[in-house]
């Protein structure tokens, strides 16, 4: 068959079921104006679901059709993300108002499932959903909820039975620095600077990599080093922002988004000159309306301004998916597609977004950038401890009097965080920690001065500190329970791309809760298997929890 007929077969649409002409008219009128390209699949998907509550069957087909891709094709995609409600033909649609109660584990502890029961059982089923969420990143605030698009910190059922019947879903922007703030506080006056050659790009990097300053996302590496990789291959180039920190005890990107973001906005643009990035794409969890408002504002501000060209910029919003959190499979979720973590190498400094060299960094580490530039190295690097330079922002939740964002160290130790939180809650007595959210382990009170960094004593034994989310548990708390919590999270967000991690987590559940004494040996072998054949650190890091509650919490079995 030649091109001409290929061609011509291609133009009569996709295969599939008969499009229903008033959806086509609806999704038209909603598309408006803009392009049908495929990486704007997830976006577009998204205002169906803003605008009528859930993505039916007659709005697939319409969607498909409209941007010439199969309907499986967007079914599989629309399918993928939790907070798109895909109805079949012939499927009831959800109710108008959905309440996501987040069960992750810092909600679990204060109270998550008696707040859930309790508010189902207070509303009308036929006009509000009361769902499970995994981690909504507003661990500070536990038990957290959202009513619709409002988030809620510290929650009681009654408050969210009464802004459910009051209807009380919208966005709630909290107090930040804007634009013209930040500039009379002598913002982007570094980024002008680097625009003009002075500092260069070279001399840039040699200042990152003497300051040590590392990715702080969770896989802590030098970000100078990065760099240079990113710009050791050929343009043109692009660069993301990670800001899905889903890791279950994270919230500090999003505590410094509400309140500063154009220090992360300028150091990304810092970083995109420096390695000649053509464009920035920001992927924002959708966990995170507030935030995802501020941007939409801040960065229409700075094309206003002049200061980024009007598209240098893009948002994008992730649809619920934890998985998205690992680079490469954000950047598949940026194409437009189901978020599975791609095999490597070729790592994403060489081949990355639409197969261009990508430099991607999470918010926190481009927020240290401007500082880092303008006082030095050396101010940056003596504010960590000996062998672990640089300060941290440490999201710190559980059982403790002042959980939040804690300004720390590098090499501090769980102990001295606790004791800038105030202390344990009245009546509870430090018995365990996450040293690194729920894929970085469980260590007992006894091991609570080790020196929390990268590498070190915490990695002889297991542990990790990733994105830097502490979790503090109390003599009321069950180690193993803490660890089902974490395992169940694990089979939730697994893409289900490998076998190992689809089933191995669901498996690992199992085994968990089974009744009478635990198969030790097929957990192990499971966890033999699970970090040595997954694909990406979802499944390796999952066993983590669990390896320490079978070798420092036998009491606890």
């Amino acid at each position: 068959m030649g091109p001409e007929s290929t061609r011509g077969r291609r133009d009569r649409g996709p295969k599939g079921r008969a499009i229903d002409p008033a959806a086509a008219a609806e999704l038209r009128a909603l598309l408006a104006n803009r392009e049908r390209r495929r990486d704007l699949l997830i976006e577009h998907l998204h205002l169906i679901q803003d605008r009528y509550g859930c993505i039916e069957a007659r709005h697939v087909r319409a969607l498909a059709d409209e941007m010439r891709l199969a309907q499986a094709e967007v079914y599989e995609v629309a399918s993928f993300y939790d907070h798109f409600d895909v109805v079949r033909d012939g499927e009831a649609r959800p109710a108008p108002l959905t309440i996501r109660v987040c069960e992750s584990i810092s909600c679990m502890i204060a109270g998550a499932e008696r707040l859930l029961e309790d508010v189902r059982a207070g509303v009308d089923a036929s006009q509000v959903r009361v769902v499970r969420a995994p981690c909504v990143g507003r661990c500070d605030g536990a038990p957290a909820a959202r009513v619709g698009d409002r988030e809620v910190d510290n929650a009681s059922a009654e408050q969210l039975i009464r802004l459910a019947s009051e209807g009380r879903s919208k966005v709630v922007v909290p107090n930040y620095v804007p634009v013209d703030r930040y500039i009379e506080d002598g913002g982007y006056e570094l980024l002008s600077r680097v625009r003009s050659g002075a500092p260069n790009a070279t001399e840039i990097i040699a200042t990152l990599q003497a300051a040590g300053l590392r990715g702080l996302g969770g896989a802590g590496f030098p970000a100078g080093k990065k760099w240079e990789f990113v710009r050791s291959y050929a343009g043109p180039r692009l660069m993301t922002i990670n800001g899905d920190e889903g890791e279950p005890g994270t919230f500090k990107d999003r505590w410094y988004l509400e309140r500063d973001p154009h220090r992360t906005l300028e150091g990304a643009m810092i970083a995109a000159h420096a390695v000649d990035a053509e464009r920035i794409y920001f992927y924002m969890r959708d966990e995170y309306p507030a935030v995802l408002e501020i941007l939409r504002r801040e960065i229409a501000a700075l094309e206003s301004a002049g200061i980024a060209k009007p598209g240098f910029i893009e948002l994008r919003r992730g649809a619920g998916a934890y998985i998205c959190g690992e680079e490469s499979a954000m950047i598949e979720s940026i194409e437009g597609k189901r978020g599975l973590p791609r095999n490597r190498p070729p790592y994403i400094a060489e081949v990355g977004l639409f197969g261009r060299p990508t430099l991607n960094h999470n918010v926190e580490t481009l927020w240290w950038i401007r500082d880092i530039v303008q006082q030095g190295a050396d101010w940056f690097s003596k504010q960590g401890r000996e062998g672990h330079p640089g300060p941290r922002s440490w999201s710190v939740s559980g059982r403790v009097k002042k959980p939040g964002v804690v300004l720390a160290p590098a090499g501090v130790t769980v102990r001295e965080l606790i004791a800038k939180c105030g202390g344990m809650l009245d009546g509870h007595q430090f018995k365990a920690y996450l040293p690194g959210g729920a894929s970085g382990g469980i260590l007992p009170a006894s091991m609570g001065d080790i020196a929390l960094d990268f590498g070190g004593e915490l990695a002889k034994l297991g542990g990790f500190v990733g994105s830097h989310a502490i979790v503090i548990f109390s003599n009321q708390d069950s180690a193993k329970d803490a660890v089902l919590n974490l395992l169940k999270f694990f089979r939730h967000e697994s893409c289900g791309q490998c076998t190992p991690c689809r089933e191995g987590t669901g498996k690992m559940v199992k085994l968990l809760e089974s009744e009478g004494k635990l198969d030790e040996p097929a957990i192990r072998d499971l966890e033999l298997v699970m970090r040595d054949s997954s694909i990406c650190g979802l499944g390796q890091a999952a066993p983590n929890p669990v390896n320490h509650l079978l070798t420092l919490f036998r009491e606890d079995l």
